[in-house]
């Protein structure tokens, strides 16, 4: 698909301005990069310079086709995003939960989650966790949107890993999810590279505390025979682009004590209602 498209894109790059296609990529470029607090680190993720990257979002210069294609591939576009306005971009092929089997149950509708539902950017998590009744995971994900879809990306902590004796190599800790709409808030499926272990999240807004908290739980996909938690509540606080307080709640990743948490977080979690 990708190299179909760059087919097709020598061909109209031919007859089109080359400072407007430099002009037309630099605008969906950085639309696509908004949602990243960092440039720099964004710039880390894709492996490509940072000045370079400058430079493209400028319209000084167009991507070599396979940075373009490393391109494409992390935001989930193809290479028309050379040509029309990354808004375009977002009409989906059929996949599979558009297929006809499932069409009317997930499709288009559940995976539509506006902003005003459930917005990008960075979100900090804390739950019970599944292993220690007396420690809590504290967490950072983020929320992004591709080609229609919202997807969820973050990184297990260290400290939480260490206890279990789990490797902490960045791909073991890794972990993505596609986020959904649901009748009272959004649920995400969330998995490790390969599906090795998962989980099923529900959040929904709460509204007594302060603007942008949920509140939910999360399982995992564990036998019953397992020992630890199956199931936590949950909640989620939409930190926006408050970089003192994303990079604050990254080095504060791992497990906590209660008296460690903010007394409202501890206050959603209903520590003393028993989970059901």
């Amino acid at each position: 698909m990708f190299f179909t498209s760059w087919v097709t894109l020598r061909h109209h790059h031919s007859e089109l301005d080359p400072a407007r296609l430099r002009g037309i990529f630099g605008r969906n470029l950085r639309l696509l990069s908004a949602p990243y607090a960092s440039v720099a680190a964004l710039c880390r993720e894709l492996g490509i310079n940072r000045t370079q990257f400058n430079r493209y979002l400028s319209g000084e210069s167009f991507p070599r086709p396979d940075v373009l294609h490393r391109i494409c591939l992390f935001f989930g576009v193809d290479a028309r995003v050379l040509l029309e306005p990354v808004e375009s971009l977002n009409r989906r092929d059929t996949g599979l939960l558009d297929h006809p089997m499932v069409q009317e149950f997930f499709g288009r509708a559940p995976t539509d989650v506006p902003q005003t539902v459930f917005p990008s950017g960075f979100f900090r998590f804390i739950r019970r966790s599944f292993m220690n009744q007396d420690l809590f995971a504290v967490g950072l994900v983020h929320v992004s949107r591709q080609a229609g879809y919202t997807f969820l990306r973050g990184y297990e902590p260290r400290s939480a890993l260490r206890h279990q004796g789990i490797s902490m190599r960045p791909s073991e800790r890794e972990f993505r999810g596609v986020v959904m709409r649901q009748q009272d808030g959004v649920m995400a499926i969330v998995a490790h590279r390969g599906s090795h272990s998962s989980s099923f999240n529900f959040l929904t807004p709460e509204r007594t505390f302060q603007h942008g908290l949920w509140e939910g739980y999360a399982t995992r996909t564990v036998p019953e025979r397992m020992t630890g938690r199956r199931a936590t509540r949950m909640i989620y606080e939409h930190l926006g682009s408050n970089r003192s307080l994303i990079l604050e709640t990254a080095r504060q990743a791992g497990l906590a004590k209660a008296s460690e948490l903010p007394a409202y977080h501890i206050n959603l979690l209903r520590l003393e209602e028993e989970f059901r």
